[in-house]
Order: C-alpha cells, then sequence, then structure tokens
C-alpha cells in the first residue's frame, strides 16, 4: 500500500514561472481587493450562503443580496484552507498532489457542446457532442500519460431533458478513465447525487469517499462581483462532502469586468476570494483551488478569445495571487 507521499502521478515540470508583478504591485491588487469587499461587497443570490456569510460575521444586507466581507473573514479562510491535497484516481498510480508552489500538472478542458465528424477530403459533420463521444474522450486521455487528470472535455447532450445530464456525464467520465475526475459543469442540487456515487464506489463507506474522493467539481461567479445559487451549492456541498472545489473566475476584460487588467485582476481575486471564503464558513479546511480562465473581451466579435496574449499575461498574473494567499492554483492556457 502506497504511504500519501509516495503517489506518483505524472509531474511533467518541475515549475513554470513567469512573474508579471513586483512584490509591491502584487500586494497593491490584493489591497484594493480587500477593499472591494469589505466596503462593497459581492452578490451572493443563495439563501443558505447568505446564512452562512451572516452567522460568520459578515454585513449582510438580505433584501439586495449584498454581502461585505471583513478583512477577518479572507484571513480565516486562507490560514484554514489546505496548501496541499491530493487528486485521488480510481488507480493509486494516477493519484497525485496539487500544491502550493508545488509541480505544474496538466488537463484537457471543455466543456463542449459539439464534436466534428472527418468525413474525408477536407471535409467535416459538424453535431451535437454525445455520451459515446465523452467515454471516448475519457479513454483517449486515460491513454494520454502527458495529461495528470480528466477534466468534463464534452457534454453528453443526448442525456439533455431526458435526465440528469450531469449526472451521467460523471458516471461516464468515472467508467471509462482510471484518472481523477474534475466535473466543470456541475449542478449544485446534484451534487448529493454525485456523493451518493462516490460513496457507491467505496463500498458505501461515507469516510473513505470523503478522505479519497475521485472527483472534484469546478465553479464559477458570474463576473462581476456575483455568486449564484448553483455556484454557492457548489462550493458549500462540496465543502461538507470533502469533494475538492475549484473557484474559477471567467472575468472579461472590458465586458464583465474593467477594461484595465489591474482592475480586472481585482474583480477576479474579489470573485475567487469570496467563493473560497464560503468554502471555509462551511467546512474550515475545505480543499479548494483558486482558479482562473479569465481572459479579455473582444469588442468587435462579441466574444472571449481565450487565445489571446491577454489571457496568458493574466494566468501569470493571477498565479501570483494564488501563490500570495498559499493556495493550489489552476490557471487557463499556455
Amino acid at each position: 500500500m502506497m504511504k500519501p507521499n509516495q503517489y506518483p502521478g505524472k509531474n511533467i515540470l518541475q515549475g513554470l514561472r513567469l512573474d508579471v508583478f513586483s512584490d509591491d504591485g502584487i500586494q497593491k491588487i490584493d489591497r484594493a481587493t480587500r477593499d472591494v469587499l469589505s466596503n462593497y461587497g459581492i452578490q451572493v443570490s443563495d439563501d443558505e450562503g447568505l446564512k452562512l456569510f451572516k452567522e460568520a460575521g459578515a454585513i449582510v444586507d438580505m433584501d439586495t443580496k449584498m454581502v461585505k466581507i471583513p478583512d477577518r473573514l479572507v484571513r480565516q479562510a486562507l490560514q484554514s484552507a489546505p496548501s496541499k491535497f491530493y487528486l485521488y484516481g480510481r488507480e493509486e498510480r494516477r493519484t497525485f498532489e496539487q500544491e502550493h508552489n508545488g509541480r505544474v500538472h496538466y488537463t484537457c478542458f471543455g466543456t463542449g457542446i459539439q464534436v466534428c465528424n472527418y468525413l474525408g477530403n477536407g471535409k467535416y459533420e459538424t453535431r451535437d457532442s454525445n455520451d459515446d463521444d465523452l467515454a471516448k474522450c475519457a479513454k483517449l486521455v486515460d491513454w494520454a500519460e502527458n495529461i495528470t487528470y480528466f477534466s468534463l472535455p464534452v457534454s453528453a447532450r443526448d442525456w439533455a431533458g431526458k435526465g440528469a445530464e450531469d449526472v451521467h456525464e460523471m458516471l461516464t467520465s468515472l467508467k471509462n478513465t482510471t484518472k481523477h475526475f474534475h466535473h466543470i459543469d456541475p449542478v449544485g442540487e446534484h451534487v448529493d447525487y454525485y456523493w451518493e456515487i462516490l460513496k457507491a464506489y467505496y463500498g458505501g463507506d461515507a469516510k473513505a469517499a470523503r478522505e479519497k474522493p475521485i472527483m472534484s467539481m469546478l465553479v464559477c461567479p458570474t463576473s462581476p462581483l456575483e455568486i449564484s445559487h448553483n455556484a454557492a451549492q457548489v462550493i458549500i456541498k462540496g465543502a461538507r462532502y470533502g469533494i475538492p472545489v475549484n473557484v474559477l473566475s471567467m472575468a472579461m476584460s472590458g465586458g464583465s469586468s474593467p477594461v484595465y487588467l489591474a482592475g480586472t485582476l481585482v474583480t477576479h481575486n474579489a470573485e475567487v476570494l469570496a467563493g473560497i471564503v464560503l468554502s471555509q464558513i462551511a467546512s474550515p479546511g475545505a480543499r479548494v483551488w483558486y482558479g482562473s480562465s479569465t481572459t479579455t473581451f473582444d469588442l468587435k466579435r462579441g466574444t472571449a478569445p481565450v487565445g489571446s496574449p491577454e489571457l496568458g499575461v493574466i494566468s501569470a498574473a493571477v498565479a501570483k495571487l494564488g501563490q500570495l494567499y498559499g493556495l493550489p492554483v489552476f490557471v487557463a492556457g499556455m
């Protein structure tokens, strides 16, 4: 039986570093963020989330659903959130660590809703993705040694309107990869179902499922400065069930956040920190990432270009913020 510090998990790089801030610069972003959280607040569109914030000592307006988070709660959350945790695979050799200032790992990303069938002679057919496509993607990633864990890449659209699509996506993914599964399209009301599946995997052993969950979840605040009902429920239930949660902002500079990148970083940082505070209020010590897929907004085309140079700069900047707080970091792009 392997000891926790012996999990081999594929480690592609010992580290990847791009500094875009001086220490003074990153501290200014941090101070501006704490000013936003404590003096202006964030909207929490979930009654249970509002109640938890209020009981913890935040200033909550139940009518406007605005929550002002004092610096004390931010400090407590950053102290209780772990700087290292493991993502467990169905096979022990697939288990690896997510660590503050640790090794760099890679995953696929999505979630796409269509795929292309190659018809020959340079011709393609575009159609909705389905459960079988998801299974094939999972098997491919299971084979690909340079991808450490499996994030939901396409939707099982054939289940849309027929059943709990996200639950089927979880089950299909777990059945077709031995790697850890990262659900990036979870539904708050269905996290209880995910938990039952995790327990079933361990033969009904809730303690084992809580200690070694073979799945995690990604959830996005709504920019600018809102934690939706769904996001709040995923964060709260994930914390209580021991399922790691990736709190990932998708702010768009010039669209849902300030056009200047420094202002976008403050918006992004406030959204992620608010989610992390909520997780630690719900269950101190809950496993969380500091996440980002923040980019710019293309004002001409009305799109969010995730291949833009600005995304790379933003990812480097938010990685620095996550490192400042001592948290494992998940960022988009390369």
